[in-house]
């Protein structure tokens, strides 16, 4: 197994260890991982292989609800990371903090959950480590309930690791469209909540048998069967599937409430009642407000309906008690920031108008030409690219100029978002562009265009300029000498110049 990001040599004297770890990790052995990990973390002497180790312990710290030992862990891994092209790992970082910070400040999860978004995106196609990243993403997108966002996650996940061949089981992730099930039956979806449990038994079975998922899915996918015979509904029910063998707080609860849920469907709705008396299962693994609904289902199944009431509006109160503080933090947030954009206007507009581009907002030539001096003094070589919207005249006679304005600031916050962290991108003058990717060759450069090509061919240009595509062209050249970046432009522009022609003749 390759670690990304590092020199394979290096990565290879690990490589019988991280796969022990996975196996460890697939047969429910947490501990054990975290001492293959802590392992390979005292021997490597490369920071990205250092980092990886991390990474795959703090996923087993926190399974094993050991969360207060996952900040300096955290710590040290974004620490060993720093600088390295590995947005793979970082974005697996960032995926991990945010699930560390949510108890403290969602505000700081979502950022967190965002950021980790962008950097996996940065690969290019799907790898073993985009997986797995991908799949600890989706979960942490489930646990602090943002379902919606977790789903299509998680879809790709398993689909990309099928394209890879990965083993079925391995990122089919259950869990997430049973958390949110069950969610919507928090809220009062009690139908919804049926068909979709439905469908995770049925679209789950034929993605991999049951028991070939990890620990933990198997008994995410045995609780969609047994929650739907609690709500009375008919359904195959394997027991099999909660004798997986794994510790820590997720699978304990998960075997609680199913065993709740099975006392009700089977006409002993008391014993499900003293089970989950005074226990309080962890939020993250069905709900805050999972023990109350089920207490509600036994209350009604002993006819007991004011009690059973009273328990569904408990339910209710919970799955719906963070709704408020989340509208005081987004009008508190937009505040502060709007506080800090005022102030930050106000200091440094008059360093900036000189090295600003006052329609785009991007660096201008002056800016630039200051970048690529300070690169060169210090003695870093980078691809310099020459970016031109192709036909942009056309959009100026047909739409006008305050159009073309528009296509402009648009093409600008594409290529800014695009381009990787640590690039370099400024409005050379009309519609034309350049890009610095520093420690980049050329054809490392040619792949990034290929990718600012594709995303500003993909913008929503139609509503803006009807039946005008948008698209550009871009020119690379090797930056090696401080005295010679006009040469390397004009090499750039050249290489643009020739780009444009192939375009024409292959109309």
């Amino acid at each position: 197994m390759q670690v990304p990001g590092t020199d394979v040599d290096s990565a290879s004297d690990f490589t019988d260890r991280f796969e022990r770890i996975r196996e460890l990790s697939r047969t429910g052995d947490n501990a054990g991982a975290i001492e293959v990990a802590d392992s390979v973390v005292a021997e490597s002497e490369d920071p990205l292989v250092t980092c990886r180790a991390l990474v795959l312990k703090l996923g087993r710290l926190f399974n094993l609800g050991r969360t207060e030992e996952c900040p300096p862990v955290l710590d040290r891994a974004f620490e060993s990371v720093e600088g390295g092209h590995a947005p793979v790992l970082r974005g697996h970082l960032h995926a991990l903090a945010g699930i560390i910070a949510a108890p403290d400040s969602l505000e700081r999860c979502v950022r967190h959950l965002v950021q980790a978004g962008r950097e996996i995106d940065l690969e290019q196609g799907p790898t073993e480590e985009t997986v797995i990243a991908h799949h600890d993403l989706a979960v942490t997108y489930s646990y602090v309930g943002f379902h919606a966002q977790a789903v299509p996650i998680a879809e790709r996940c398993y689909q990309d690791g099928q394209l890879l061949g990965l083993p079925s089981g391995d990122h089919a992730l259950p869990e997430v469209a049973v958390r949110w099930a069950v969610s919507l039956d928090h809220h009062g979806d009690t139908d919804s909540c049926v068909t979709m449990l439905r469908r995770v038994l049925e679209t789950w079975a034929e993605r991999a048998h049951p028991h070939e998922f990890w620990p933990a899915e198997q008994y995410y996918y045995g609780y969609a069967a047994v929650r739907l015979r609690a709500l009375g509904e008919p359904a195959e029910f394997d027991p099999i599937l909660f004798t997986a063998e794994e510790h820590g707080w997720e699978v304990a609860d998960l075997r609680l409430l199913a065993a709740a849920c099975r006392d009700i469907s089977e006409g002993d709705p008391a014993q499900a009642l003293k089970r989950i008396e005074h226990r309080s299962p962890h939020p993250y693994t069905l709900g805050a407000a999972e023990s109350a609904r089920i207490r509600a289902l036994a209350h009604a199944a002993l006819n007991d309906h004011r009690a059973a009431h009273a328990a569904d509006r408990e339910a209710t109160r919970i799955a719906t008690r963070d709704q408020g503080q989340l509208r005081d933090g987004l009008v508190d947030g937009t505040r502060a920031q709007l506080d800090h954009e005022a102030l930050r206007r106000t200091v440094e507009q008059y360093a900036s108008e000189a090295l600003t581009d006052s329609l785009t907002g991007l660096p201008n030539r002056r800016h630039f030409d200051r970048y690529v001096t300070r690169l060169s003094e210090s003695g870093i070589h980078a691809a310099v690219g020459v970016i031109d919207l192709d036909g942009f005249k056309a959009v100026n006679t047909v739409y006008g100029h305050l159009s073309g304005d528009l296509v402009l600031q648009r093409v600008a916050a594409i290529l800014a978002r695009t381009l990787r962290k640590g690039d370099f991108v400024a409005r050379y003058g009309g519609d034309e562009f350049v890009a610095v990717l520093p420690h980049t060759d050329v054809e490392e450069a040619r792949h990034i265009g290929n990718r600012l090509a594709r995303a500003v061919a993909d913008g929503d240009w139609e509503a803006l300029v009807t039946g005008t595509p948008v698209s550009i062209t871009i020119g690379w050249a090797e930056l090696s000498e401080p005295l010679r970046l006009s040469a390397t432009l004009e090499a750039a522009d050249q290489a643009m110049l020739s780009g444009k022609g192939r375009l024409a003749g292959s109309v």
